[in-house]
């Protein structure tokens, strides 16, 4: 039949790919790894200590969830290649949607988990805070700056992960003009790093009465949660903070007193704000930990910049600096500059769906990383 050639054309070379896909999780030695760990924890005297054993309960642990993953992946394959087997014996038409919905499971559980491997940064596992700010377009942009919120709070809700808002200023007329939010999740950073940069809007305007098409200008900026005391050196002299009252959205404390901390770094002109925590001590010890891991990813990134002798650029929040480009008129298109990923339903990734640009950024810088 020809849909079962169509399918096992489709599966041809995923074997090689399920190889190189153990290789770069160092499958074998994990399953080595996990023999020697059940070896130890057979001893009758292994739970004496009971810090010991903990750790190594905690490794083995970690290690089956990750070679499961691999072994799912390996069975879906399996499972898809013995349909198929199965339709070319019985000669059974009936069958085709069956295997049809195996194999489109398979590629989508194989995609997904090369994806993860990719996330292997120093940070990439960690929570993401994740700042969106009005740029040129005025209130067009604070408009767009709540459209891109919803959109990253709906992809969020996908994942499974949660929100915090940090920082929240209106618009003068409508939307918003910048939100601070805080994506708690595994991995959360490591996904969305990808959408650091500036995303440009064009559709015809709701707020101009003669229906003119409009471009509009949104930055955002990502960086990981980091909880551990940085090695990073700040003079107070260096800093401005000013106190200011709370906004938008909020606790119950909002727009009660003065407990919202802005703080300024001169050297480098990063602003960092936070107004959620419920006293001013508390968003100034929150702002000071978003500063440190500021500069800290600053410093990371100059010094990777310095190896590859890379010039770092400052982008505008404006005209040809944009990372990403949503359509809504003349016609309809998501484009990613960077990497060429494009799509026509713009609705669906205004509404969260953004793992294709998601993944088609890791990829990219994926083998950016393996050519250098």
């Amino acid at each position: 039949m020809v849909e079962l050639d169509q399918f096992k054309f489709e599966l041809s070379g995923y074997d090689e790919k399920i190889k190189e896909l153990e290789d770069s999780v160092n499958y074998d030695e994990k399953c080595s790894r996990i023999k020697d760990l059940e070896a130890v924890m057979e001893a009758p005297d292994f739970w004496d200590d009971m810090e010991k054993a903990n750790k190594y309960v905690k490794e083995i642990n970690a290690l089956k969830s990750e070679k499961e993953k691999i072994d799912g992946v390996k069975n879906l394959y399996d499972d898809a290649i013995v349909l198929i087997e199965m339709g070319y014996e019985e000669n059974d038409p009936d069958i085709i949607p069956e295997v049809k919905e195996s194999v489109e499971k398979f590629v989508e559980q194989f995609e997904e988990l090369r994806i993860q491997t990719l996330l292997s940064g120093e940070y990439d596992s960690h929570s993401a805070i994740v700042k969106l700010n009005a740029g040129a377009g005025g209130t067009e942009s604070c408009d767009w700056v709540s459209i891109l919120y919803r959109m990253y709070t709906r992809w969020a809700e996908r994942k499974g992960f949660t929100i915090k808002v940090l920082d929240f200023l209106d618009g003068d007329e409508a939307g918003i003009k910048s939100v601070t939010i805080q994506v708690d999740g595994i991995n959360a950073y490591g996904y969305l790093k990808s959408e650091h940069g500036v995303h440009r809007l064009v559709r015809i305007s709701p707020f101009n009465a003669a229906g003119k098409r409009m471009t509009s200008f949104a930055s955002c900026d990502v960086m990981p949660e980091i909880e551990e005391d940085l090695d990073v050196e700040i003079n107070e002299e260096d800093l401005r903070i000013d106190t200011y009252r709370s906004s938008g959205a909020g606790g119950q404390h909002i727009n009660k007193t003065s407990s919202a901390i802005r703080i300024t770094h001169l050297p480098t002109g990063i602003v960092v704000q936070c107004q959620n925590e419920r006293s001013q001590f508390q968003n100034k010890d929150k702002a000071m930990q978003m500063l440190k891991a500021k500069l800290y990813m600053m410093k990371k990134q100059e010094e990777e910049q310095k190896r590859l002798g890379i010039r770092g650029e400052v982008m505008e929040n404006g005209w040809g600096s944009q990372i990403r480009s949503y359509v809504l008129q003349p016609y309809t298109m998501v484009k990613d500059h960077r990497t060429n990923e494009e799509t026509g339903n713009v609705n669906a990734v205004l509404d969260g769906d953004i793992d294709r640009f998601i993944n088609a950024y890791l990829k990219y810088i994926n083998t950016n990383t393996e050519e250098e």
